[in-house]
């Protein structure tokens, strides 16, 4: 595509980001994202909490066979929390240490602390799993108790040849937040305060969750903090 000698430069620059733009969207392969609603148990007072959501990706089983190693699995990870920092408008702040990270407001105030991640890697099947430690949102009786987990495993093929599938899914399990008011006395003090984290925090983790999976489909990844299984090959994920 020539430019026109006539074209102004702030012409030619926007010209040039477009031509950019469609070259990258050429390069990138398809990916489609369908989010998989389940229905699941409210949270009931004096327990921990559990939550999942589900979403199936599709994309050709060629750049699934590039992407498919530790390195973009841990990107699949960072890519999480970089998500959550930019839908909060970088009111949340990822902190990373040696021994964990910590999700803060503002970069100050710690909500949630998770200790190191855990890494599972296979043929089929991909695990990273956040233990928590505590925070702000975590409730005294709940401090290193449940767990943060981001997994995906490959389907069985369904429809064209070079055809991938696979399902990602995140868990929480056995969290006990603040909110639910664990430990105190009164039934009906939990039972306010199960409501309070089901109408607030918990819908809230489900729509960023469900956003995230969507994004996905930009099949785009920001390279690791940490870079546990960093190599020379770029990659990107979906």
């Amino acid at each position: 595509m020539a430019i026109p000698s006539s074209t102004s430069a702030g012409e030619a620059l926007a010209i040039i980001v477009h031509m950019a733009g469609e070259i990258a969207n050429r390069e990138r392969p398809p990916v489609r994202v369908t989010l998989r609603r389940e229905r699941e148990r409210p949270p009931s007072a004096g327990e921990p909490v559990s939550t999942e959501q589900r979403a199936e990706i599709e994309l050709p089983e060629s750049a699934l066979e590039r992407l498919w190693n530790a390195e973009a699995l841990e990107r699949l990870a960072r890519s999480y929390w970089a998500f959550l920092e930019r839908i909060s408008l970088r009111l949340l702040r990822v902190r990373y240490y040696p021994d964990g990270r910590s999700v803060t407001l503002l970069g100050l105030l710690p909500l949630l602390r998770f200790h190191a991640p855990e890494y599972e890697f296979g043929h089929d099947f991909g695990a990273v799993t956040w233990r928590i430690r505590d925070g702000l949102l975590v409730s005294r009786s709940g401090r290193d108790r449940g767990w943060l987990r981001l997994s995906v495993q490959r389907l069985p093929r369904d429809g064209a040849a070079d055809s991938a599938r696979l399902l990602i899914v995140s868990r929480v399990a056995s969290f006990v937040p603040r909110l639910a008011l664990a430990g105190r006395r009164g039934r009906w003090l939990r039972r306010i305060g199960v409501a309070l984290y089901a109408a607030t925090q918990l819908r809230i983790h489900r729509w960023v969750t469900h956003a995230f999976f969507r994004s996905l489909a930009r099949g785009e990844l920001p390279r690791s903090v940490v870079g546990r299984f960093a190599s020379t090959a770029a990659a990107s994920v979906p």
